[in-house]
């Protein structure tokens, strides 16, 4: 199945609107550029297309992984004679729900690809897979993602509070079922920590090709409360470390300030070295947006994590709820992996504006991703702004 591009070769192709063909043609564009259809799937083989369906908002949000590139993978796989299925575990809604409120469930539906069963887990542990060092991980994936011969990953170019992007490394995150994403941040809350969960999952899961949507993308808060803006591109690579370098090279974000990038490059799923990446298409330059809202700076270390909770509620970045946004919905409280204590709760009843418990709060931003109304930011304190200030100048000083 193996053709002779290498496999750190990321094709960049131009693609201006959602219109079906602009995007189908793309498409194709991008696989040839990478050996065509023939070096992906085989004819008969159960290939599972994986979106980013995080919750059930419209397209034009940025939000989701877009129906009119589904679709066209769709178009493009099932030319190579594969047999295709969809699935993604959404962060608190039922898959059906979102995939009807995203388009995705329609555009399925129209083309008669089956949702794959994404609600019954399998445990398997890392111990299992070799070349994953570490302990006794167990994660839970969804049955419809280890029984496809292969996998299709359909990442959709956003931010991230904790990981500075959603890319392609955290895109098979939807494939852990249920809750047992929030589990996990509560197991490791650590933002470096949890990048090694999350590239961990992706190699276990092995996606054969990742293809991100970044016709519009998502700058700022997301990965669901942010703005849309337009990149105009479709990014393509076998090696998911290297298109999310590329990814931040369009964004002009340092590569180093990803932990899921260097997790999965540790991991040997990719290099982030731009000298052994290939490119392939249209030259980056002409996508580059230098101004694009994403936050230039590293994420917490182990240092401030283990830091007294008086401590870390003074430096590190916390959710801060938009009373003037807020509709006291309580999806906050129910996406908050805190157990049994939530580190948002209503104090007296929904009559009243939810509160966070700081000291309880592990800063894994479940909240603000799933906030349906926009009403919850990041912010980082005062204190917490001059350390990182303090921070900076020292490094410039070494």
């Amino acid at each position: 199945m193996q053709g002779k591009i290498p496999t750190s070769t990321v094709a960049l192709v131009r693609c201006e609107s959602y219109e079906q063909e602009a995007v189908y043609k793309a498409l194709v564009q991008g696989v040839e550029l990478l050996g065509g259809t023939g070096a992906f799937v085989c004819p008969g083989e159960k290939i599972l297309l994986k979106p980013n369906m995080l919750a059930g908002r419209q397209p034009h949000l940025a939000v989701t992984t877009h129906p009119a590139v589904f679709e066209a993978a769709v178009r493009v796989f099932r030319e190579g004679g594969a047999l295709l299925s969809y699935g993604d575990s959404p962060g608190y809604e039922n898959a059906k729900t979102v995939a009807r409120k995203t388009g995705l469930g329609d555009a399925a539906h129209r083309l008669g690809v089956p949702a794959a069963d994404f609600e019954t887990p399998v445990l398997v542990s890392r111990e299992d897979i070799p070349g994953i060092p570490g302990g006794k991980a167990v994660f839970p994936l969804a049955r419809g993602a280890l029984e496809a011969d292969g996998i299709i990953s359909l990442p959709k170019m956003k931010t991230h509070g904790l990981t500075r992007i959603t890319g392609a490394v955290k895109n098979q995150l939807g494939c852990v079922t249920g809750f047992e994403k929030a589990r996990l941040h509560f197991l490791y809350p650590n933002p470096r920590r949890f990048a090694s969960r999350l590239a961990a999952i992706t190699k276990i899961l092995s996606p054969r090709l990742y293809i991100m949507d970044g016709i519009s993308a998502m700058e700022g808060e997301g990965p669901a409360g942010g703005n849309p803006v337009g990149m105009n591109i479709i990014l393509l690579s076998r090696d998911p470390v290297a298109l999310d370098t590329v990814f931040c090279r369009l964004i002009d974000l340092s590569p180093a300030f990803v932990p899921t990038i260097k997790a999965a490059q540790d991991m040997g799923l990719g290099t982030s070295d731009e000298g052994s990446i290939k490119l392939a298409g249209e030259p980056p330059e002409n996508f580059v947006k230098p101004d694009f809202d994403v936050v230039r700076r590293p994420v917490s270390g182990d240092t401030v994590f283990r830091l007294p909770s008086i401590l870390r509620n003074r430096l590190i970045p916390r959710p801060v709820i938009d009373k003037a946004l807020c509709k006291k919905c309580g999806v906050c409280i129910r996406a908050c992996p805190v157990e049994p204590r939530k580190a948002v709760n209503f104090p007296h009843g929904k009559n009243r504006f939810p509160v966070y418990a700081y000291g309880l709060c592990i800063r894994c931003f479940c909240c603000q991703e799933m906030c349906p109304h926009k009403a919850i930011h990041v912010k980082t304190p005062l204190s917490g702004r001059a350390f990182a200030g303090f921070l900076s100048a020292l490094r410039k000083k070494a």
